[in-house]
């Protein structure tokens, strides 16, 4: 809201980078501090950066009220209606779930192949994993300023179909590292590509109500994480880890289906 019209693509990829990089060097902290002193000292640490975010957040945070002519609860239920009257919202929400759920499925049964007697890696180790996925997600920061050239759609398609590549260099990963770390680079590559690009189109088609959008998107977003972990854990239980990557890639080709039958909404809105 506060950046200028021309650079909200651009400035969703920062702050979108910062999410995913968060979320990825954490993996690496965190099997440091593992290693260190155990897992519960992951949760000390944790809890005191929280604390000093939210004084940080409280002293330097900018102030920015916008008038919306109705209450929290009408807020909450606006969100539902958003879904309904926006085809694009529920495009991008879905394209977004689904692309989310396919980092979980990665993120989440990589420590089990790397802990497994074949790698036998220690805690700090696959930590340092996440340094090549937030190399990825680094390289993705461009994808919301050709957003705002017009290439949205352009940069979606082909963040799927690099999505759906990652997952065979993925499975070639089983038995190789250097497989799974292209794998790792490319899929972090497009899930944070295709999410930049997700939050620039329904913030530049809509932008009287950004922060109800932000809300309706990044829910159905976390829920795809979190089914992606459920379905990663379960598919390495019974197949290991090529049942790991068979869900993902289905998870991509149900993302390109939806994508190709549902792209047109754009077309028709712009």
């Amino acid at each position: 809201t506060l950046a200028a019209p021309e650079k909200r693509g651009k400035t969703v990829g920062t702050v979108m980078s910062g999410l995913l990089l968060g979320i990825l060097l954490a993996r690496t902290v965190a099997g440091g501090l593992a290693q260190l002193g155990g897992w519960r000292t992951v949760f000390w640490v944790a809890s005191v950066l929280m604390v000093l975010m939210s004084l940080a957040l409280w002293r330097w945070l900018p102030r920015y009220k916008q008038s919306v002519p109705l209450n929290y609860p009408q807020l909450l239920g606006s969100i539902g209606s958003l879904y309904l009257r926006h085809p694009i919202l529920r495009t991008r929400a879905i394209t977004g779930c689904l692309a989310f759920a396919n980092f979980s499925v990665l993120w989440t049964s990589m420590a089990f192949l790397l802990s497994s007697p074949e790698w036998g890696y220690s805690e700090g180790q696959i930590g340092l994993l996440g340094l090549v996925g937030a190399a990825g997600a680094l390289a993705a920061r461009q994808a919301g300023s050709l957003a705002d050239k017009g290439k949205a759609r352009l940069t979606t398609s082909v963040g799927l179909i690099i999505l759906l590549a990652s997952w065979g260099l993925t499975a070639l990963g089983a038995h190789s590292l250097l497989a799974l770390i292209l794998g790792i680079i490319l899929l972090d590559l497009a899930v944070q590509g295709v999410h930049i690009t997700n939050q620039s189109v329904i913030y530049r088609h809509m932008p009287e109500a950004r922060n109800r959008l932000t809300a309706g998107y990044m829910t159905c977003y976390f829920i795809g994480g979190a089914a992606g972990s459920l379905l990663s854990a379960s598919a390495y239980q019974t197949a290991g880890w090529y049942g790991v990557c068979a869900i993902g890639a289905a998870l991509t080709l149900l993302n390109i289906v939806n994508w190709w039958l549902t792209r047109h909404h754009e077309a028709v809105a712009g």
